[in-house]
């Protein structure tokens, strides 16, 4: 059972990436699936439940990411880098899922909706806690933290859209410049 959601999983991240939520049909999944539209009923419930597993995994696997990056990491210049880098790079490999948790929300029910919203503020947060450290111990700039928390995401973010896995930087490269950039700028 595992293997087949999984597959109508990964299918659907391919489909929605390509042609968003609301263009993609429970019979487009199954005839990449190779499966009767029926049987996706036996793995999710609707093609929403679909989208909320993709956004909710995504979010717990950034989650995760961060933890295990910033985890033993004591000084506070180190652990925003670490959270940086480990945003940039998770963005990089997870495009497909990144891009539709940026632009398919709208797709959700309501208390869905609401979880998915709940997990970003709860990571964001975490984000403005490491700013507010690093502003408390006099390693960054004394600024608004929460401003702050919001453009390094959102620049962090977005190179999901732009980067290329055959382009001439390696994730390692990109991950560099944006984290010294985005250092030096909380240095002021």
């Amino acid at each position: 059972m595992g293997d087949m959601k999984n597959t109508i999983k990964g299918i659907s991240i391919n489909l929605f990436y390509k042609k968003g939520y609301f263009a993609t049909s429970i019979s487009d999944i199954a005839r990449e699936a190779g499966i009767q539209k029926s049987s996706i009923y036996y793995h999710y419930s609707n093609k929403e439940e679909i989208l909320f597993d993709i956004l909710k995994t995504t979010m717990v696997d950034l989650d995760e990411n961060l933890e295990a990056q910033i985890k033993d990491v004591q000084d506070a210049e180190k652990k925003m880098r670490a959270a940086i880098q480990s945003h940039v790079i998770f963005h990089m490999e997870r495009q497909k899922e990144v891009i539709i948790s940026d632009s398919e929300l709208r797709g959700l029910t309501v208390d869905n909706y609401r979880n998915i919203m709940k997990m970003m503020d709860t990571y964001e947060r975490k984000f403005q806690s490491l700013i507010k450290e690093g502003i408390e111990k006099g390693v960054f700039a004394d600024m608004d933290f929460k401003v702050a928390s919001y453009g390094v995401i959102t620049m962090c973010t977005a190179v999901s859209i732009w980067f290329n896995q055959s382009g001439r930087l390696s994730k390692e490269d990109v991950a560099r410049i944006y984290t010294d950039f985005l250092i030096h700028g909380l240095k002021g």
